[in-house]
Parts: C-alpha cells; structure tokens; sequence
C-alpha cells in the first residue's frame, strides 16, 4: 500500500491552516520525513505511475495554498569540482595539440601514413599494400605506378629522364599528402615523384651495403647475395624498383631506356652521401649492381615469357588486387 505525505510551508498570512496540518501528523511520520522549511513538497510512492497520479492534485493544492512546487524550484548546478588545465585542439594528422606533457604519454602518437605525408617519411611508417609479386611497399607507390602505367608512361621517350616542369611537380606533391594521385598527371612529373620518393627517404635503402661491398659485386650471384643482406622493408623496395625498371626496359623500342640507362638515372636515388665526389663515385658503383639485377631479370622473363609474373605491369595492372597490412 503506498502512503501520500503532504508538509506545506507555514507562512505568515495563511493562519493556523498550516500550523494545524503540521500537528495532524503523527509520531512516526515526523521520525520518518523531518520538518524542514526549505521543503514545500513531498510524494513518496512505490511505482512510477502513482507518482504522475499524484502530482496533478499535489501541485492544484499547492498553487490553492500560494506554495510554489518543489519540482519549479529545482535546478542543476554546474560542477564545482572542475578545474581548467588548458585548452586542447584534435588535428587528423597530428592528433591532440595542446596537451599537457603528464597526459601526452597516455596519448599514443599518430604513425605516419600516406595519407598525412608521402616523401621524406620512412616506408616503415607508411600504410604499405602488396604489389603483384608479393612485395610489400607504400600504397602510394603502387598508386603511382598504376597511373603512370595507365597513361602510357612506358612508351614515353626518356621516361624517368627527363626533368617534369616544377610548377606542376609542386601541386602534385600537395594533392599526393592528401592520398590523392591527380588525373591527367603528365607521365614525367609523375616519374619525377617517383625517384624523388626514393631519393627523399630518411635514409637510401641501400645505405646498408657499404661502397666496398657494392664495388666487389661484379656477377649476378654475389649481386644476389649482397642484397639479401637487406632488411626486409628495403630489399621489397628494391625487388619493386627493378621490377619497375624492368618494365621500362621492355619497352625500349618507344622509350629509348635500356637498361644501363634506367639504372643510371635510378642510382644516385638510391644512396645518400653528403660528399659530392664520394657520392659520384659510389653512384656508379650502384648503376652497376641495378645493371646486373636488372638483365637478370630480363633474361629469366625471357626464359618464362608465358609465366604471369613476367608480363608487364600495364598488363595486370587492372587485375592486381591491393591487399593492405
């Protein structure tokens, strides 16, 4: 059985009425529900619905007796236990900024990708995808490569030679940190990219071989056997790259790029030194072992011409399928 108690303010222009209906209460309902002055109202119920029952007659005696609802009177406060440190803005490719140095350790950093940076970033860092050999590289390289392809870029004369117009190469490379690859892009700012790309990394991916061990490297076995001494990241950048030489060679006829010329123009890409002669000379050494690898894989293509992963990329290019790691 649920009990209704009512406790009106006693107010100085109503009488006794309220003095009287204080009174009319009993012992134990003023142990159970204490007067108190600020309380003008009071339901107690045991259901949800006798609670709305009940407030329509409660608030009609109220507004009788002048009393103004309990409910019209209540109001929430703001928090008074909060304390303003600073004030932090979130950026998509920088994350939180603004933050207090004890919090930053509680927030972990954003990892580089292609779709925040493309050049100048280590290929570890970058969002990578596996191109049609198994090689796992940048997504972006794969896009480049699957444009340049489809524009025609292999039969251009002097791909990868000549120098594409610098206005063109910057607004590229703002719409490639976007994560976008521009329609229309003219083949030899895209090829430009490319080697720029390579040339760009923090660090050459072959920076590991030291000159002395790339000057010995004069056949295909120790050519084969030195680069397998390459951390996995770099030797897929490497199998990429000659597979994109390769490419351009079989298209010699159109383009004019054998494959000592491919490889000179990929050479100085490959390698940072910060002496200029030393620099030069160690280019040449690297021409060389790109040379090798690169008329190794041509001739095991020619041995297999009918296997898949021997033809051209322009081929396939609409059958790769770019699975992401």
């Amino acid at each position: 059985m649920t009990k209704q108690v009512m406790v009106i303010e006693e107010s100085g222009g109503g009488g006794g009425s309220g003095r009287r209906r204080k009174r009319g209460m009993t012992e134990k309902q003023n142990q159970l529900y204490p007067q108190s002055p600020a309380v003008s109202f009071l339901c107690l119920s045991s259901s949800a619905s006798i609670i709305r029952r009940s407030m329509k007659p409660c608030r009609h005696f109220g507004q009788q007796n002048g009393v103004i609802s309990a409910f019209h009177r209540l109001k929430i406060g703001w928090p008074t236990d909060i304390r303003h440190i600073t004030h932090v803005t979130f950026d998509r490719f920088n994350g939180f900024l603004g933050l207090p140095v004890e919090f930053e350790v509680e927030v972990p950093s954003r990892v580089p990708s292609a779709s925040a940076r493309v050049l100048g970033v280590s290929a570890e860092s970058m969002q990578c995808s596996y191109d049609s050999k198994g090689n796992s590289v940048p997504t972006i390289l794969l896009l480049m490569q699957e444009r340049l392809y489809s524009q025609g870029g292999l039969k251009a004369e002097g791909i990868f030679r000549i120098n594409p117009e610098n206005s063109q190469e910057e607004h590229v490379r703002q719409q490639l940190n976007k994560g976008i690859v521009p329609d229309d892009i003219d083949v030899h700012c895209l090829a430009g990219l490319i080697k720029a790309w390579f040339r760009e990394l923090p660090t050459g991916i072959l920076d590991d071989l030291s000159p002395e061990q790339v000057l010995e490297c004069n056949t295909e076995e120790k050519c084969v056997e030195l680069v397998k001494q390459l951390v996995p990241t770099k030797l897929a950048l490497l199998n990429w790259a000659i597979d994109l030489m390769v490419d351009v060679v079989n298209e010699e006829e159109f383009n004019k790029m054998n494959a000592r010329n491919i490889a000179m123009v990929f050479a100085p890409n490959m390698t940072q030194m910060l002496d200029p002669l030393t620099a030069l000379m160690h280019a040449v050494q690297v021409m060389n072992l790109l040379k090798i690898l690169i008329m190794k894989n041509l001739r095991e293509c020619d041995a297999t011409a009918t296997d898949c992963n021997c033809k051209s990329v322009s081929d396939i290019v609409g059958q790769e399928k770019i699975v992401n790691v």
